[in-house]
């Protein structure tokens, strides 16, 4: 099926797709006019300049990345195989990601406005991460050691910075090994299933 967008549609999704590419900077008007089709004046009849349409592709970028991730933290399954699925879910890891990208953007993160909207997804994001592991602690899942904020940070931290280490080395292989290592630490606070036996003990469960 073919969806045909209008332009007001076309004029976002570009912008998007320039941001992502070139930056803030590098996204001028007439950019965004070529990728969309649209002309000037169509341009400004739908925003009141770059600005403005930056703002509602940024809007839209931040949007999708929290779209995303709840498609995997709703899933059913333990608190770890939704984290992990949510961490190995496919990426373009040498593009990079949309919104993390616009942190290097001094134009954006200058700018209140434009940079509100990548603030609060990734705050949310983090705060989202961090219940799912208080969840997993409460149930017993995740042992009581584990810190669900620090956790949840320093996954996301391993995610974006997996980008750039992936981007760096044209390769996404080393993105899939930031997060096999980030996973290999989550395992290590996760818990043994309790024994049919009472009594019984395995031998290497730390919990014993």
């Amino acid at each position: 099926m073919i969806v045909v967008m209008d332009t007001r549609e076309r004029l976002i999704e570009s912008t998007r797709e320039l941001l992502w590419e070139r930056g803030y900077v590098g996204t001028s008007p007439k950019a965004i006019q070529q990728r969309s089709g649209a002309g000037q004046g169509s341009m400004y009849h739908h925003f009141d300049g770059k600005p403005a349409l930056a703002l509602a592709a940024i809007g839209r970028s931040a949007g999708a990345l929290k779209a995303a991730a709840e498609v995997e933290f709703a899933r059913p399954g333990t608190v770890v195989e939704r984290v992990t699925g949510y961490l190995r879910r496919e990426r373009d890891a040498v593009k990079g990601c949309p919104v993390g990208r616009l942190t290097q953007d001094p134009d954006v993160m200058a700018d209140p406005r434009l940079r509100r909207p990548v603030q609060d997804v990734f705050a949310w994001l983090t705060d989202r991460l961090a219940g799912l592991l208080a969840e997993g602690r409460a149930n017993g899942e995740l042992d009581i050691g584990l810190d669900p904020a620090a956790t949840a940070a320093a996954l996301v931290a391993v995610v974006q910075g997996g980008y750039v280490l992936a981007r760096s080395a044209g390769s996404p292989g080393i993105y899939a090994q930031a997060i096999d290592g980030a996973l290999g630490l989550l395992a290590g606070h996760v818990r043994y299933p309790p024994h049919p036996d009472p009594g019984a003990q395995h031998p290497d469960d730390p919990h014993q």
